[in-house]
């Protein structure tokens, strides 16, 4: 049913840079560009994207309040990997990757350098 999720940006060349590293290691490549305002990637034509923007109305770019954008990935292991990597990448903290509550519920959260709120996510976290 999403067809994607577009972020803001203040920064970005190092928004971009950031989402190329990130996001290649899922395998998503650039999809659609619009000549240094507008970035989507995705994994393949057609599936749910990504994409980072220059506001329209040429003010900065603000982070939502309670908003996130959850990246669905296949195990937990892919998970630690992931949010690893979004650190790695500049990213900072917003809980480190782990079981959350009940019902196999896996996550790792963190900002990106625009402050925007992003998770990997994967429904199959271990047992026991």
């Amino acid at each position: 049913m999403i067809g994607y999720q577009m972020v803001g940006t203040n920064n970005f060349d190092t928004s971009a840079a950031f989402y190329d590293a990130l996001l290649g290691e899922l395998g998503a490549k650039r999809m659609m560009e619009d000549d240094g305002r507008f970035i989507a990637w995705a994994v393949e034509p057609g599936q749910p994207a990504f994409s980072i923007c220059r506001p329209h109305d040429g003010n900065d770019a603000t982070i939502g309040n309670g908003g996130m954008t959850a990246f669905a990935v296949g195990t937990p292991e892919m998970v630690d990997k992931m949010y690893a990597k979004a650190i790695e990448l500049g990213g900072t903290c917003e809980g480190p990757s782990g079981p959350r509550g009940e019902g196999g519920f896996y996550g790792g959260y963190f900002r990106d350098p625009d402050g925007n709120k992003c998770n990997f996510f994967s429904m199959t976290a271990p047992t026991g």
